[in-house]
């Protein structure tokens, strides 16, 4: 399982200060008692680290950070959506700690501005859930969604929406039709930038698929490239494929429509569901 964000960002810190120390993983792994093997790990997320190794780490490394055990208490609580009995959340973990939100969506309406209804008949026609599986993911996304709208730490959202998201029926048509006024309430909330890309451009670079970057308020931290498939998710840093997926997001910004006329084409979307 792929360790969670907040051990991995963690981790490069702990990485950052043994290299800003002049030390090799070698020298370091010597100085702490550890085989190299174990420190790698360490620097790479996938092995958890308490309080008494990164105090012993600041000694060895002469680098004293008074939030660093903060940090590492933080890395070691679960995930609030495990309240909820879900353990491995690899995007809404990502999201959590993310400062804004850029998405592609093409055959459904983004999980951030789903209603509830919405929400769980697409959670129901992807994968068979039990009972309480399927209302406890269909409430984790719905307190996702209050980051839109919290005085701390909001979330902001860029969300780019196919047309064909619009209009793909998703349940009844009374579901489509309260979804699509409900798209255009959360249009209006100041962290929401909603645009729609309309099916008159013809095709276009964004139907190769769907994905989302995130950005983070640490600018440490690099932005991450996020891509949900069939069987799985790509989570990538890499710059290159970061700063691909920025620029055909620009672009396909300047194909959509203005937030005034997206919110009018939701409108008319909306008046021919009956």
């Amino acid at each position: 399982m792929r360790p969670s964000f907040r051990r991995r960002k963690l981790a490069r810190r702990l990485r950052r200060m043994r290299e800003e120390a002049g030390m090799t993983i070698e020298d370091a792994a010597a100085r702490l008692d550890k085989h190299r093997n174990s420190l790698y790990r360490i620097e790479a997320g996938e092995t958890k680290v308490d309080v008494h190794l990164a105090r012993t780490m600041m000694d060895v490394y002469d680098h004293y950070a008074p939030d660093l055990l903060d940090q590492v208490r933080d890395a070691l609580t679960p995930g609030w959506w495990t309240t909820y009995g879900l353990r491995n959340m690899g995007y809404v973990d990502i999201e959590t700690e993310a400062v804004a939100v850029r998405e592609l969506t093409l055959l459904h309406i983004p999980g951030l501005l789903q209603t509830e209804d919405y929400a769980r008949a697409v959670l129901e026609s992807g994968q068979r859930w039990s009972k309480p599986e399927l209302a406890a993911h269909v409430k984790v996304r719905m307190v996702r969604q209050r980051r839109l709208i919290a005085e701390d730490d909001p979330l902001h959202l860029t969300a780019l929406v196919d047309e064909t998201a619009l209009r793909q029926r998703i349940g009844s048509s009374a579901l489509m039709r309260e979804q699509l006024e409900y798209l255009t309430m959360v249009a209006e909330i100041d962290t929401v930038d909603l645009r729609v890309l309309p099916q008159t451009i013809g095709a276009h670079a964004g139907q190769r698929g769907p994905f989302t970057l995130l950005y983070f308020p640490d600018p440490a931290e690099p932005p991450l490239l996020y891509v949900s498939y069939a069987t799985g998710a790509l989570h990538s840093e890499d710059p290159d494929q970061v700063n691909r997926a920025k620029v055909l997001f620009e672009n396909l910004l300047g194909l959509a429509l203005a937030p005034a006329e997206s919110v009018a084409l939701i409108e008319r979307v909306h008046a021919e569901f009956e």
